[in-house]
């Protein structure tokens, strides 16, 4: 025996005597029905990349912890990694660490020799054991607690042992037998704090003289002293083996059992009694230790099929939670005196060893200790997107750039609009240089310009080479468009609404931006059918105080309804405006031209007389009492409200007389028109015209001219005396006289 130096005994809250690691240990993986959200651990503080990758812990005290991993020879190498400078000095003796909790290193052979040594700054003592030689041959090791050594004995009959606790008090080595059954078979201590230790044993009972039956039990004795196991708390257990494993605090002893071929993990508290049956797959399963009322468990190492295995946590008090995951995987753990463990493990964004401790409210928390270097899980760790936007200039895009912690990984961008649930999804493109994603939207989505309103953005960025889970970044942003009033969408671009022969209305969303002097339509959708049933129908523009352009329809009894937009695209049920219309020949509606910001109307009766309509903004009375503005429109056959064309303070008024000639009445602000000034002939190929608010996206409103041998775009120009210029569209493209009706 070597010299001794005297050694203070100091031990945390928990020790979880694990007694030798073995690397590669476990091929399990969490069963399915385990597989619960990961609680939000502490927050963790990255390490010096100072871990071998293959490196496991064994054992930890205050000023440093034991290492062991794979030489380059093949062989296996002890390391002791100090706290204070991170320096690693390696341990010549022994090829296998025990978990002493404490600065003691405690090495051995596997077998009968064991090495212990003092690794705290300025120590110089250690003690190297024959087993053999101090007990008896075949003596084995079966239990560490600081610098005390448990070993079982054979007594040389009937395969029984004794339990014998080698110590050093005062710098002499003791030995003290601390059991007193002739007829034990086995021993493992499980689980110590600084006075109490948990004993599992196994023994002989002899219910006749030709019989017997083995006794499993569990024993709380003192660490120190000269207390026989059986003379302090025993009770009965099921089966247990030289793995099993075990955590005891100051109100929870645990250990674990096997029975009927299943593992068990046993908690007994003072007020919680609890077995907890695992999963077939946890079948090596360890208990880690205890953090407060949480126990942690797992089978250290990997499943058959490579897939990390966890460590869990688990609530002692709620019998009803579901255990989750506190490491997504693990491999070895090592308990520090303080009561804390050092787990070497993975998060999803870290690999290295982990300090666990309780945190806030209790639950155990992680904090990176130590850092192997490994290539981590992707992360996003900068995000440049706007909070709000316009897409009101035409070809306004939207520029979003995001940074990753590395570059090989693919980038999915989801934008959804919050109201109605619109999505864009896209992959992004591979980065040009660094680790930057960019997406430029287009202001497009699904199709279509995209509407106002709040949205949100979620990427979630999936490692290429699968090492680590992915990462996600969220946000939200705020797009605003002016108001169109032939804008049913919310989007700001025009929308055209069509009626066909059978009564079905529809709806032409078209871009407001041209491209080679062409306007294109974004996409066509059915809004509805029954609308037969009406022989006037006009889109006037916001006449019930919303921003979505509202619609009234004159059905064959006179009477006025009003259909009030929703901004998706279709109306509101229906609202009895007033009845005796039929007098009309003509309305229309969506200018301006009182000069207050509302849509009126105007209306012409058969007798030529123009009257108009004074929009309130009120839904449930959109209209103020007719004023007469003039006779003699009975010489025109088509009205339209254009809005301000003509560079005015108001709306203004084309109207086609029976010649086909077109003529423009621009709005001087009062409800009243300026003289008519003559824009053109040849308009009597166009059945519908369509005042249909700004297409183009140059703020100003356009005119939408639409006859069986095709459809055009008159871009308004500001000026009053040649207000449009002629642009081609491929709305209607082909379809002849299918619509009866355009407005």
């Amino acid at each position: 025996m070597a010299s001794v130096h005297t050694t203070r005994r100091r031990l945390g809250a928990c020790v979880a005597t694990v007694l030798a690691v073995t690397v590669g240990a476990g091929v399990l993986v969490s069963p399915g029905a385990m597989a619960v959200p990961v609680v939000t651990t502490g927050a963790a503080t990255a390490g010096e990349a100072n871990l071998p990758l293959g490196a496991d812990v064994v054992s930890t005290g205050d000023t440093g912890y034991l290492t062991t991993r794979v030489d380059d020879s093949g062989g296996r190498a002890l390391e002791w990694h100090r706290y204070a400078d991170g320096s690693v000095l390696p341990i010549g003796t022994g090829t296998v660490g025990y978990d002493s909790a404490s600065d003691v290193v405690v090495t051995g052979d596997g077998g009968g020799t064991v090495h212990l040594r003092d690794m705290r700054e300025g120590a110089t003592w250690s003690a190297s054991y024959d087993l053999a030689s101090e007990f008896a041959p075949g003596a084995k090791l079966v239990g560490v607690v600081g610098d005390d050594l448990f070993v079982k004995v054979p007594t040389g009959s009937g395969g029984y042992q004794e339990l014998w606790q080698l110590s050093h008090v005062d710098g002499v080595s003791r030995k003290t037998k601390r059991s007193s059954n002739p007829y034990s078979i086995d021993f493992k201590v499980v689980a110590a704090t600084s006075d109490v230790m948990i004993v599992l044993s196994s023994n002989r009972v002899f219910p006749n003289s030709s019989t017997f039956r083995t006794e499993y039990w569990k024993t709380r004795t003192t660490v120190g002293g000269d207390a026989v196991i059986e003379s302090g708390s025993r009770a009965n257990t099921a089966p247990w083996t030289q793995a099993s494993t075990g955590a005891r605090t100051a109100d929870y002893e645990t250990w674990v059992e096997y029975r009927a071929g299943a593992t068990e993990l046993v908690v007994d508290g003072t007020l919680v009694h609890r077995r907890i049956a695992l999963d077939s797959s946890l079948s090596g399963a360890v208990i880690a230790g205890v953090t407060r009322d949480t126990l942690l468990y797992g089978a250290p190492g990997k499943a058959a099929d490579g897939t990390p295995s966890p460590l869990y946590a688990l609530s002692l008090t709620d019998s009803t939670a579901a255990p989750y995951t506190l490491l997504k995987h693990f491999s070895s753990v090592a308990h520090a005196p303080d009561g804390t463990l050092l787990v070497r493990g993975a998060t999803a964004d870290a690999d290295g060893l982990f300090r666990v401790r309780e945190g806030d409210g209790g639950l155990p928390t992680t904090t990176l200790v130590a850092d192997t270097g490994r290539l981590k899980a992707v992360e996003v760790t900068a995000s440049k997107a706007p909070t709000a936007v316009s897409l009101e200039k035409p070809g306004a895009t939207v520029p979003m750039e995001w940074t990753l912690s590395r570059a090989n990984a693919t980038v999915d961008l989801t934008l959804t609009h919050t109201a109605t649930g619109g999505k864009l999804t896209a992959r992004l493109p591979q980065p040009v240089s660094d680790s930057r994603f960019g997406f430029v939207w287009n202001g497009v989505l699904e199709g279509v310009s995209a509407p106002n309103g709040a949205y949100t953005w979620q990427i979630t960025a999936t490692p290429a080479d699968g090492v680590g889970a992915p990462a996600t970044a969220r946000g939200s942003l705020q797009v605003s468009r002016q108001a169109n009033p032939h804008d049913f969408t919310d989007n700001g671009s025009t929308d055209v609404l069509a009626r066909d022969a059978s009564g079905v209305l529809w709806r032409d969303d078209l871009f407001d931006w041209s491209s080679d002097g062409r306007v294109t339509v974004a996409k066509r959708a059915r809004v509805g059918s029954g609308w037969q049933a009406y022989n006037q129908i006009a889109a006037v523009g916001n006449l019930a105080g919303t921003p979505t352009g509202d619609l009234v329809a004159r059905d064959a009894a006179g009477v006025l309804w009003m259909y009030q937009g929703n901004g998706r695209g279709s109306f509101a049920s229906r609202v009895k405006v007033s009845a005796g219309w039929q007098s009309y020949k003509m309305i229309t509606g969506g200018s301006d031209l009182t000069g207050d910001g509302r849509s009126d109307l105007l209306a012409a009766d058969a007798s030529g007389v123009l009257w108009l309509h004074k929009g309130t903004g009120s839904s449930s009375a959109p209209l103020a009492p007719r004023v007469r503005l003039g006779g003699g429109w009975q010489i025109y056959d088509r009205i339209t409200a254009v809005g301000d064309i003509a560079g005015g303070t108001a709306g203004d008024l084309v109207a086609r007389d029976t010649a086909g000639v077109l003529w423009m009445y621009q709005g001087n602000g009062k409800g009243g028109f300026t003289s008519r000034v003559r824009i053109g002939s040849g308009w009597k190929a166009f059945p519908h015209l369509v005042g249909a608010g700004d297409v183009t996206g140059d703020g100003r409103p356009d005119l939408v001219a639409h006859g069986p041998n095709g459809t055009y775009v008159y871009r308004s120009t500001g000026s009053a005396t040649a207000p449009f210029s002629r642009l081609t569209t491929d709305l209607y493209a082909g379809e002849g006289s299918r619509f009866n009706t355009v407005l």
